[in-house]
């Protein structure tokens, strides 16, 4: 039995514990028990047109978790989002991009210092049952369709949109692929300046009212929209991270992150693949990381994969700053 004077009555512990508890409070040191602040507040998500779906999913979603969070969702070509930064000095709380060399190029590091990549993609050809050659065309006989003089077909402005550049890159491909010197050019030609809209979404509403035949999308987008479309070769589609190097005999310039100097960035062929960043100076970075922590949760990546992409085994951190802790 121990000695008195070493027993200290229970009371006298939870004494000390309160006091302790007080202390920490007045120092403003939270007690280990005390909750992460709940989000709560604006949320600015701006995103590529294929993102659309899925981050206004993810936007929901998180929302019924943290119903005193306001989401607002501004949908664009990827290029053009990332020039709200850099050209208007509108800064999203988070930013999702079609193709990650857009941060890495155009915005690390004076924008962004990091970003995570999380799912791929592939280039196709939606059209309708009405499309001019919809019970003929394949996955070989796309480019022979697409050349007839009665075909109306589109892509996305490549200075705005990863698909409208990654659509020129595909017209390289398919050149070498099916050993036909100058189909790209000829690709090129038949597209007229009319059908080039900002972002490949935009696209598919002509495509649907029947204004095209043809519009050059992303799998995830036919899937989602459920139109018709081609699907091509892995060695055109860019989806095969197996064939990076064949894609990157291929190449694109655009313009630089002023679109008014005279910079070019010169973008190879590779596999798609989508990323997404917190910028420098979002304005509400605590709830942007709650989102990104949930948007990259298996929940949210559940709600990416359901709209049709693929996801990468695991989100992947790039970049020259490490992205904050327990982000993913």
């Amino acid at each position: 039995m121990q000695p008195s004077s070493l027993r200290t009555p229970r009371f006298v512990f939870l004494r000390i514990a309160k006091i302790v508890g007080l202390a920490l409070s007045v120092t403003g040191i939270p007690p280990r028990a005390a909750k992460a602040q709940e989000p709560a507040g604006p949320l600015v998500v701006f995103n590529a047109g294929s993102l659309a779906k899925p981050f206004h999913d993810l936007l929901q979603a998180f929302r019924s978790k943290h119903p005193s969070v306001q989401p607002a969702q501004e949908n664009s070509g990827s290029v053009e989002a990332a020039r709200k930064l850099t050209e208007l000095g509108k800064i999203p709380d988070v930013l999702g991009v079609a193709d990650y060399g857009v941060i890495a190029k155009l915005l690390v590091p004076r924008y962004a210092g990091w970003y995570a990549t999380f799912a791929r993609n592939a280039m196709v050809i939606i059209y309708t049952d009405q499309s001019s050659g919809a019970k003929e065309i394949n996955g070989q006989n796309w480019w022979q369709v697409l050349l007839r003089p009665d075909v109306r077909s589109g892509h996305s402005n490549p200075a705005l949109d990863p698909n409208g550049y990654r659509t020129l890159m595909v017209f390289q491909l398919a050149e070498r692929f099916y050993h036909q010197p100058g189909l790209a050019e000829k690709l090129n030609r038949a597209i007229p300046a009319r059908n080039i809209r900002p972002k490949e979404a935009d696209l598919t509403a002509l495509v649907q009212a029947g204004e095209l035949d043809y519009s050059w999308s992303y799998l995830s987008i036919a899937k989602t929209v459920g139109l018709r479309h081609v699907d091509l070769p892995p060695e055109i589609n860019l989806s095969d991270p197996k064939l990076a190097d064949w894609y990157g005999q291929v190449s694109v310039r655009m313009p630089g992150p002023n679109a008014a100097s005279s910079d070019s960035v010169e973008l190879r062929g590779e596999p798609i693949v989508y990323a997404l960043t917190i910028p420098r100076n979002a304005p509400h970075r605590s709830t942007a990381e709650a989102f990104v922590r949930f948007a990259l949760s298996p929940e949210g990546r559940s709600i990416i994969q359901s709209a049709g992409f693929t996801l990468l085994p695991k989100p992947v951190a790039a970049g020259p700053e490490k992205p904050p802790a327990n982000l993913f």
